[in-house]
């Protein structure tokens, strides 16, 4: 089974930026589709961005026009650029891959990164 690592995360300050990278032990072409979720504490994981095989992509109103997703099929690798960061994007980020069998969803996550917005 394909496994998910995330690197990037780590303190900034409001306004920053970071970049999170997804490395997968496997081909990422035999997903349906590639995301990033964060989970804030006493909060449930929520949809961040995703990126499908064919390159669309989709993004939580609340990080739209700041926040890019972006693959690498040749290295296996999923980046979310993260620009002008806020507080409340405060959040453990995990990688996610998703494949779709009928109308079963197969979903494989990484051990997530911490990224902590603060001055």
């Amino acid at each position: 089974q394909v496994q998910l690592v995330e690197s990037g995360g780590g303190l900034v300050q409001p306004g920053g930026s970071l970049r999170l990278s997804c490395a997968a032990s496997g081909s990422i072409r035999s997903f349906n589709a590639m995301g990033w979720y964060r989970q804030a504490p006493g909060n449930q994981r929520e949809l961040v961005a995703t990126i499908t095989s064919g390159g669309s992509t989709n993004y939580a109103d609340s990080v739209k026009g700041r926040f890019t997703i972006s693959s690498d099929n040749a290295k296996n690798m999923v980046y979310l650029q993260m620009n002008s960061l806020k507080p409340e994007d405060t959040a453990v980020y995990y990688c996610n891959a998703a494949r779709f069998l009928g109308v079963t969803k197969i979903n494989i996550w990484g051990q997530g990164t911490q990224v902590t917005v603060s001055l």
